[in-house]
């Protein structure tokens, strides 16, 4: 049985998001602390580049959601097929970045609770980066259902998480078991959030029992990525 996630918990990984919203970037392009192991980067980025890959592959047409975009990177791709894009984020610092970085009339931005915000409508597609691993395990098959409901049939889904990295120099594993790590800002605040790594398999059959047939993959080193559909069942 997996531990519960506070309200608190949760509350304070909001806070953590917002308050790193400047620093998001240089995470992702190994910039400053965060270029500790200058030497692994041609594999991160080379593994990125294979992420980047099957999402065009699956090409994402229509009307998209994107949960949790950050600052733009994965929202930046999205829009090469996309006609329109719904930007949920809890983070208003996030998606004033992500508008800074993309300037499109084609995205709509809504600031919201993921956890408690519902779709009022359907999509052809739903997209999520770097968001299912904050995701606590008791919620996991509420949150994979209102997926599923925010899909036409037939309509995409597309995902990327990350891996354990062991030697990530803002990663602190809780005890085996737990979902809890400890994270911290440049200025040195720390805060707890939930991070949770999946098998592949295990995830993908979580998405089948919320009614999405999704094939999980992993990159050698990096990343964990999924791509698949909402059946369209007559």
């Amino acid at each position: 049985m997996s531990e519960i996630i506070s309200t608190e918990i949760l509350e304070e990984m909001a806070r953590y998001y917002r308050e790193r919203a400047n620093e998001y970037d240089d995470w992702f392009y190994r910039r400053g602390r965060y270029n500790d192991r200058p030497e692994t980067n041609p594999t991160w980025f080379a593994e990125v580049d294979e992420v980047f890959a099957a999402l065009d592959a699956l090409r994402l047409e229509g009307d998209i959601l994107e949960i949790a975009p950050g600052t733009g990177i994965w929202t930046e791709r999205l829009l090469r097929y996309a006609h329109s894009i719904t930007a949920v984020d809890a983070s208003t610092e996030m998606m004033a970045l992500n508008r800074a970085r993309l300037g499109s009339d084609r995205v709509t931005y809504v600031q919201a609770n993921i956890f408690a915000w519902q779709p009022t409508r359907t999509y052809d597609a739903v997209s999520f980066s770097f968001w299912i691993s904050h995701v606590p395990l008791d919620r996991l098959p509420a949150f994979l259902r209102m997926v599923a409901t925010a899909l036409r049939p037939g309509g995409k889904i597309f995902f990327v998480d990350g891996r354990h990295e062991p030697t990530a120099a803002d990663q602190s594993l809780a005890q085996e078991g737990k979902q809890l790590q400890m994270r911290t800002l440049n200025d040195g605040r720390a805060f707890q959030i939930v991070k949770n790594y999946y098998d592949p398999a295990w995830l993908a059959d979580r998405c089948k029992e919320a009614g999405l047939e999704v094939t999980v993959r992993q990159t050698a080193t990096y990343l964990l990525y999924g791509c698949g559909i909402r059946p369209d069942i007559a």
